[in-house]
């Protein structure tokens, strides 16, 4: 049940010192190469095993989550993988530029998270839940008719609670707060962090990637993510998120910090974002429900072996 001993309280911050804490947040290099030689070089028809495997080889956390991620997901193989040609092999080149994607936005965010020197927020729980929802934010996108030529999809699921980052640098007693009380839904979470601050995580996290440029459909989907009929545009990719949020969370994966209650079998099919994404009943559904019940059950074992 929601926490209701503590009554609402007016907002604490101003706008202006809102957007002075987040401007004083250290910089995500990664946000804007995201092992751009590795990218390119999974996204050309040229390219073989043995050049990708030699820029995996010069970073060592990258290596060793491929290793890892591998051994995890072909748990049944009659020998470990240790050889990284065999492990691109079986993983598949998608794989590959995901675990490219997500590494140094890990790296590079828990170096971050250390800056304030609390300890009490559990990131690896938010790292899973964030890769999770990356991961079947594109299976969903991927089941409809519109073409996705970069990796977009992957990044808005990668980044939608990014704005927790900034909160624990930013707020961190706030978020200290949020953290030891339960809440039935998102909403009332987010409900709550705008009683304490004067934003919610997914505004604030949207205002972040803005000032790091990252593009408008990153920026809006993550602003909206718990509200997609609300962007003004790239609907599609906040609708993704919600969904994808919601499976990732009915499969255990929990966002990070709250504690929200357990997400109960096909709640998503009553959010905005599915009717977005396929109306009433819309063609796609049959093919929406097929992937993520291929993806659904594999993804706990998926991410134990990237985190």
């Amino acid at each position: 049940m929601p926490t209701t001993s503590n009554p609402p309280i007016s907002t604490r911050y101003s706008e202006e010192i809102i957007r002075k804490r987040i401007n004083d947040c250290p910089k995500l290099a990664s946000l804007g190469r995201i092992n751009q030689a590795l990218r390119e070089l999974v996204n050309s028809e040229s390219s073989v095993s043995s050049q990708i495997a030699e820029i995996i080889r010069r970073d060592p956390s990258l290596t060793a989550r491929l290793l890892r991620m591998v051994n995890s997901v072909y748990y049944g193989l009659s020998n470990s993988v240790s050889n990284i040609e065999e492990a691109i092999f079986f993983l598949g080149l998608r794989q590959i530029r995901e675990l490219a994607m997500a590494t140094p936005v890990i790296e590079e965010m828990g170096a971050f998270s250390h800056v304030t020197g609390r300890s009490p927020f559990p990131w690896k729980d938010l790292w899973a839940h964030s890769i999770g929802t990356a991961i079947l934010t594109r299976e969903i996108l991927r089941a409809l008719p519109i073409t996705i030529d970069d990796d977009t999809d992957y990044l808005v699921g990668l980044l939608h609670n990014v704005g927790k980052v900034v909160m624990a640098h930013a707020f961190p007693e706030e978020l200290e707060e949020i953290c030891i009380h339960d809440f039935s839904t998102t909403g009332e979470v987010c409900q709550r962090e705008v009683e304490l601050i004067g934003m919610d995580h997914a505004t604030i996290g949207a205002l972040y990637l803005e000032r790091h440029k990252m593009s408008e459909e990153i920026v809006i989907a993550v602003r909206h993510h718990n509200s997609p009929a609300s962007a003004p545009r790239h609907q599609m990719f906040a609708a993704a998120v919600q969904v994808a949020d919601s499976l990732v969370r009915h499969a255990g994966v929990h966002g990070g910090f709250e504690k929200i209650q357990p997400v109960p079998r096909d709640a998503w099919m009553r959010l905005d974002g599915w009717h977005i994404l396929y109306g009433d009943d819309g063609p796609e559904t049959k093919i929406a429900r097929a992937a993520i019940d291929n993806t659904l059950p594999r993804l706990p074992q998926i991410l134990s072996g990237l985190l």
